[in-house]
């Protein structure tokens, strides 16, 4: 039995990584219904709420049906951070979530994400000063280092540990790769085969099918998959693999109606979340998944994307429900 802390998760737990502009409470929601054990918020800056600014706010928004549910936040600055846990744990979340594995500029130049990788003594010493502050699980996502040749995953998981580190998530590349070229997962069994780690070890990077999360789990020996690109316009996608996993075969894909039944529920919670207009522009990169598989989508997709209003959108959803309607997706 996994655990985070106190908190039973099952043999092999799938979770849900933070995405920006992602990983909202509709799209949570979707997740959990469709077999995430875990959920993460997309990730919020520790300035942007200790100076309440409504997007960083916002984002703190989480709902019962979505439990276990993990606050991630990011910052540098261990003034900041403190606060920053203070004002997440009034929100009462299951876990707090250290951010050390952005790898984008506009967070990698302020110290914060991937760039705390050039220092690891500030990356321990930030961890340690959030495990003392909160009785809440304190976990931490990153990546293997900063370039190949500064990979210390083992010994950075170690340090993370030994200063009260809950779970670690460590996604298969370095902040050098970006997104490019594929996880080494190799590196991440090297932390998980350490004698030493008795915490749970979770792989990122490229679990894009139910045979990768097996592959993770038998070959690797991982606690856990952290899933994100995968289950964009895909929120069935942990399911399938639980029961690839239980049965060595492949769930039957959804039907058209089960496709326009989730994207029509996502884009009215995201509605009744941000507004029309947030609404609208955010469920738009779902889309393309939603309907993978579909012959001749694209002026379906085309006006899906263009519309700036909800009732627009429904209406295409009601034509592609009459155009496809019995039709097998593949």
């Amino acid at each position: 039995m996994v655990k985070i802390g106190s908190i039973e998760l099952g043999e092999f737990p799938l979770l849900l990584a933070p995405m920006e502009d992602v990983s909202d409470p509709p799209f949570r929601a979707l997740c959990k219904e469709g077999g995430a054990d875990v959920v993460y918020t997309e990730f919020i800056s520790s300035e942007g709420l200790i100076r309440d600014a409504a997007k960083s706010v916002q984002k703190l928004d989480i709902y019962e049906k979505e439990r276990p549910v993990g606050i991630q936040i990011f910052g540098a600055n261990l003034d900041s951070m403190m606060r920053a846990v203070e004002i997440v744990e009034a929100t009462q979340p299951d876990i707090i979530d250290i951010n050390f594995g952005c790898p984008v500029k506009k967070v990698v130049c302020k110290g914060a994400g991937a760039g705390i990788l050039k220092d690891i003594p500030l990356m321990v010493k930030l961890t340690e000063a959030m495990v003392k502050r909160t009785q809440l699980p304190i976990t931490v996502k990153t990546r293997l280092g900063w370039d190949h040749e500064s990979i210390k995953i083992v010994e950075v998981a170690e340090r993370l540990q030994d200063v009260g580190c809950a779970a670690l998530s460590i996604h298969g590349r370095t902040r050098a790769q970006m997104y490019k070229g594929e996880a080494d997962w190799r590196p991440i069994a090297e932390v998980k085969n350490n004698p030493r780690m008795h915490i749970p070890i979770f792989g990122n990077g490229d679990v894009n099918t139910p045979e990768r999360a097996v592959e993770m789990k038998n070959l690797y020996g991982l606690d856990g998959a952290m899933i994100g690109r995968a289950s964009i316009g895909n929120p069935w996608f942990f399911n399938q693999v639980k029961y690839f996993m239980k049965t060595g075969t492949h769930l039957s894909e959804p039907s058209v109606a089960d496709r326009v039944s989730v994207a029509r529920r996502h884009l009215e919670m995201a509605v009744d979340w941000k507004g029309e207009v947030l609404g609208v522009l955010e469920t738009r990169r779902h889309y393309t998944n939603y309907f993978k598989g579909l012959e001749n989508f694209k002026p379906y997709r085309t006006r899906m994307v263009t519309s700036n209003r909800s009732e627009e959108v429904f209406q295409v959803f009601d034509e592609v429900l009459e155009a496809y309607a019995g039709e097998e997706l593949v």
